[in-house]
């Protein structure tokens, strides 16, 4: 860890994107914080414009600030997309102070918004992890997680439904089946009561016709002695 003089308001600490810069005391809105300093490099120089690494700060077309140099204090400050701090650029001066834009509490981490251009080449290929983007991520999963369960209750309540459906489907087809069972049962009771009645009829009517036949076979019998007796 850098030295840093104990009337600084601030030290360096871990934070959830490795080392960050943290308030040690409470520090104003529009406090100058600290310079953001280290060599000049021309970009008209092919020795120069070939450098190249996460710490460069571009001041103007020309000149930008090689900020990798170790006693360079702010190179630790972290990039937000909601900061507390901005970076306050002088071309003229070829100078950069971290100004607060907030009012920052001891224990607070003193962040800045790096810029379209470097997030475009060096967080966004990774993902920022600054609080607010963790914040955005943390509410997209916990909406992941509840249109999950949404749609597993919705799945369960349709599975439900389906099975009561054919339990429902089932009981009807039990219910047709014993009633047509019930039908055949009655349809047999009534042929067999039917044959029984129809026999007592046919007996009935054979004695009569016997009776009958009987009754014209004696006529004659009695004629003949009517007219042996004359």
């Amino acid at each position: 860890m850098p030295s840093i003089p104990s009337n600084k308001p601030y030290r360096v600490g871990r934070s959830r994107t490795g080392l960050g810069l943290f308030a040690t005391k409470p520090i104003k809105k529009g406090t100058k914080i600290i310079r953001y300093f280290g060599p000049l490099l021309d970009s008209k120089k092919k020795k120069d414009d070939a450098i190249e690494n996460k710490y460069l700060f571009e001041l103007n077309d020309r000149w930008t600030i090689d900020g990798s140099v170790r006693k360079n204090i702010a190179r630790y400050i972290n990039h937000a997309c909601k900061p507390n701090a901005e970076s306050d650029v002088k071309p003229r001066k070829r100078k950069v102070f971290i100004r607060a834009i907030k009012n920052i509490e001891p224990g607070e981490e003193i962040n800045y918004d790096y810029g379209t251009d470097y997030f475009k080449a060096y967080l966004k290929p990774i993902g920022c992890k600054c609080a607010a983007c963790e914040k955005k991520r943390k509410k997209k999963r916990a909406e992941a997680r509840a249109e999950k369960l949404r749609l597993k209750a919705k799945v369960e309540r349709k599975a439900l439904k389906e099975a009561e459906k054919q339990k429902a489907k089932a009981a009807k087809a039990r219910k047709v089946k014993a009633k047509a069972k019930e039908d055949g049962k009655q349809q047999l009771n009534g042929k067999a009561n039917g044959a029984a009645l129809n026999g007592h009829a046919l007996n009935g009517h054979a004695g009569k016709s016997v009776t009958a036949k009987s009754s014209i076979l004696a006529k004659p019998r009695q004629a003949r002695e009517s007219r042996a007796s004359a």
